[in-house]
């Protein structure tokens, strides 16, 4: 029997993950009861009357920094990524959703969302395509770039991938993040080989890297090279399925799912810290970590499998709308719409459907003290500061 690799040096361009020992790990060797890793939450853009709700982002927002607040998790907001509309912006929209945030936000980190723009007909890959957006959020400061997977980018071998993200980097005068994609999200994806992760996590502009992955343990792969490795990495995980694995592990997750479940997600963050860690904000008194963590990781998991479930196409695209609905559900945006030009909806039964979701974890979240509704008091005053922008706008009509 061939041995596993275990050095990045015996690493080949080539080389499946299978082959390496990192595949063969196990999540119970890398648990870790003391990180609480950041939530990085991809923000909801919505919509009423076909028109950006402004305060809806803004209030969507605030509801998921005062969970994070209350339980001592570092919470960066996601803007333009899928959940953001990101392929159904123009330039101007997606730069006026970093300046809205930004506005609201001043001194709140943030990763934007860049991918290729115009690259519909180009028979080779193009890294200047990526400028634009680019450049773009490049403007604002005490923010990341997660450069999207893009199909031009995806398709070159690895060796070719490696040298478009390395001229991507040239441009970069903000943290890095690189982005991998299983097919389960579209078919002409291919996660990262071994080889290539090395090559792109040691290199200096590049913090982190998010893994959006389905039908693979990708992201535990991840994990066990960079812990192994020591590297200056973090892997994020993208996986809206398995957000208990990021959780035990401590390591980061970067999901929409925080979107509609960033207080559980939180409270689940801090209940899996052991008692005495400083980190931890509610003790479980018996000097472990609390255990009833392992029902709220089933109750969160049972709403994502629901907002996240695949249409007949085996796509969970719909995401988006469903998740408009669950904010709306809760009080926190004025509709649950779609961006117009969106093809990715849900049926006319959605409304029902997201109720049921959320029976059993509003239930737990009210058994463990979870504040997974906004407070009546909140929903009045985003109430009254809607309504006093709406009156000085006067005649002016609504900004795009």
């Amino acid at each position: 029997m061939k041995a596993l690799i275990s050095r990045p040096e015996d690493l080949a361009p080539q080389t499946r993950w299978i082959e390496t020992k990192w595949a063969w790990t196990g999540e119970e060797e890398l648990i870790d009861h003391r990180a609480k890793a950041r939530l990085c939450a991809a923000a909801l853009l919505p919509f009423r009357d076909r028109r950006p709700d402004w305060e809806g982002f803004a209030a969507s927002i605030r509801w998921m920094q005062s969970a994070a607040d209350h339980y001592g998790v570092e919470l960066v907001a996601v803007l333009n990524a899928d959940t953001g509309y990101l392929f159904d912006l123009d330039d101007a929209l997606y730069a006026e959703v970093l300046r809205r945030f930004r506005s609201e936000f001043p001194r709140a980190k943030f990763i934007a969302g860049v991918t290729a723009r115009g690259a519909e007909s180009d028979t080779a890959f193009k890294a200047e395509r990526y400028r634009p957006l680019l450049d773009i959020a490049q403007q604002h400061e005490n923010c990341e770039v997660m450069i999207m997977t893009s199909r031009g980018l995806n398709a070159l071998d690895p060796e070719r991938r490696r040298d478009g993200y390395l001229q991507i980097a040239e441009w970069l005068v903000r943290p890095g993040i690189v982005h991998a994609l299983e097919p389960a999200f579209v078919p002409w994806a291919t996660p990262f080989e071994p080889w290539l992760l090395w090559q792109l996590a040691r290199h200096p502009k590049f913090v982190g890297g998010k893994i959006s992955t389905l039908d693979e343990p990708h992201f535990l792969y991840w994990a066990a090279m960079c812990r192994d490795l020591r590297l200056e990495f973090s892997p994020h995980s993208g996986d809206d399925f398995g957000i208990a694995t990021a959780i035990k592990l401590g390591l980061p997750l970067l999901i929409g799912a925080a979107v509609s479940a960033a207080p559980l997600i939180c409270a689940a963050k801090d209940m899996w810290l052991m008692d005495g860690d400083p980190a931890k904000r509610f003790p479980a008194g018996a000097g472990g970590f609390d255990t009833r963590v392992y029902k709220l990781l089933e109750s969160l998991q049972s709403l994502e499998d629901q907002v996240f479930r695949l249409n007949a196409g085996m796509s969970a695209s719909a995401y988006k709308h469903s998740t408009a609905h669950v904010l709306h559900q809760l009080g926190i945006i004025a509709a649950p719409e779609a961006h117009p030009a969106c093809k990715d909806l849900r049926a006319s039964d959605e409304a029902a459907r997201m109720d049921e979701a959320l029976r059993r974890p509003l239930r737990l979240a009210e058994r463990l003290g979870i504040p997974y509704r906004p407070s009546p008091a909140s929903v009045a005053v985003d109430a009254t500061a809607r309504s006093s922008r709406a009156s000085n706008r006067g005649n002016k009509g609504s900004p795009r």
